[in-house]
């Protein structure tokens, strides 16, 4: 009982740093304190599930949410997982005993397996399954553990042939390649993802296989355990960016949690070369990484640019003019923009680079949008009034229904859509005719 209370205290550290090590990447970057109390009301568990699929979420959100709500956005993110397919076995994900309730309620254990399943879906499992050379050595693979589902959005972009699973699951995979890539040339026997690593000399070793210039193996051999332990940990962020998700206290027990150093483990399957390819496969995969590049940078200029033309002083004719420039633009490049977020992954997810560009197409979007509220607010009464209501028209015509598993919520949510779109509907066409009629004549 206390060896398992231990280790659920290391899983919620390593867990947490791993969960918040994506949500620095969410606009705007989020923090997560507590995981058993703020993963209960569910925001940060589906803005977690955007950033790592690149897909947008419904979520039920505000300062005064109640328990309903929280069911609600917990069973959206469920709903979410229990869809996606697993690299592995090609069926749906299994979350086995995980219900919205508990998750609310906070309970430890079932918190814990949640963001477990997440990490092998959206990290181990995805990594692990897109290493060809372990799959040549498959059939000589005795079972173990079969265990996980999981895929990392935030992976290279690599466009793979459908290959057989590996028999013994994530697990024996990412196990294997540690053992062919990092130890087995140093002598090191690394058995398991517990005791063999708690001297530090594999987590050098793996370092030395991706970087062999960083490490002098014949130093740390022989040093003490947690030396060894912090000073890999910090080589691992400072030289390859990799997050320290483990303290040395974590690991310099008698038996370490093997999913903790899993979790840990796996970033280095990102830092991997890049394997070699077809001429032809892997011509087309660097033409599209570099379009989106050239995309996303397009984007990113296209932000300054608006910044810029923001702060510029001039009339209000002026200003209306550069905001319709620019918003051209964008509309101009919009279907490029859809053509290049077209999934190219087999579980239909976006790459790291198309993320990117998703990402910064929505700031763009969202910038332009405030800024031409902005300039509506600035019209002479009533028009002012008129063109911030017409933005919040806008904005209410776009929203989705989302049904949720409170279905009194979803009556209610969709009466009121209802009940909006009727009044916009009766006055939205008499009202455009006079904006824009304004509009045409302060610009000419």
């Amino acid at each position: 009982m206390l060896l398992q209370r231990m280790q659920e205290a290391v899983q919620k550290r390593t867990f947490t740093k791993w969960i918040n090590s994506h949500l620095a990447k969410h606009v705007p970057p989020l923090v997560m304190t507590d995981l058993f109390e703020d993963i209960k009301d569910g925001v940060m568990l589906l803005a977690l599930l955007e950033v790592l699929s690149g897909q947008k979420l419904p979520c039920e959100q505000g300062k005064k949410l109640k328990r309903i709500h929280w069911v609600a956005n917990i069973g959206t993110a469920l709903k979410f997982l229990e869809g996606r397919k697993s690299a592995y076995r090609g069926s749906p994900i299994k979350l086995v005993n995980i219900n919205s309730t508990d998750i609310v309620d906070g309970r430890p254990s079932i918190v814990l397996g949640l963001v477990w399943t997440i990490i092998l879906y959206f990290q181990i499992e995805e990594l692990t399954s897109s290493l060809p050379a372990l799959h040549t050595l498959s059939s000589s693979i005795s079972s173990l553990d079969s265990s996980t589902s999981s895929t990392e959005i935030t992976s290279p972009p690599v466009k793979k042939k459908t290959l057989p699973p590996l028999q013994g699951g994530a697990r024996k995979a990412l196990l294997r390649w540690v053992q062919q890539t990092a130890t087995k040339s140093l002598g090191l026997e690394v058995r398991d993802f517990g005791p063999s690593w708690r001297t530090g000399l594999a987590f050098f070793a793996v370092i030395n296989a991706l970087r062999p210039n960083l490490v002098d193996m014949e130093r740390v051999w022989g040093r003490p355990n947690r030396e060894n332990l912090h000073e890999a940990f910090l080589l691992a962020e400072t030289e390859l960016g990799i997050p320290q998700l483990l303290e040395p206290e974590d690991v310099d027990v008698e038996k370490p949690d093997e999913k903790s150093v899993m979790t840990y483990v796996a970033q280095f399957l990102k830092h991997l070369p890049e394997r070699k390819q077809s001429g032809s496969e892997g011509q087309l995969q660097r033409e599209q990484r570099k379009s989106l590049r050239e995309l996303r940078m397009w984007l990113d200029q296209l932000e300054r640019d608006t910044i810029q033309a923001q702060e510029t002083e001039g009339s209000l004719a002026q200003q209306y003019q550069l905001f319709k420039s620019l918003r051209v633009q964008l509309e101009m490049r919009r279907k490029q923009v859809e053509g290049a977020l077209q999934s190219t992954q087999r579980d239909g997810m976006l790459t790291v680079d198309q993320a990117l560009v998703k990402q910064a197409w929505e700031r763009i979007s969202k910038r332009l949008l405030d800024w031409h509220l902005q300039l509506d607010r600035s019209l002479p009464a009533p028009l002012d009034t008129v063109g911030a209501w017409l933005h919040d028209a806008e904005e209410a015509l776009r929203q989705e229904i989302t049904i949720q598993q409170a279905h009194d919520i979803t009556a209610s949510t969709v009466h009121r859509a209802l009940e909006q779109h009727k009044v916009i509907q009766g006055v939205i066409f008499t009202i455009c005719i006079y904006k824009h009629s304004y509009h045409f004549l302060i610009i000419k």
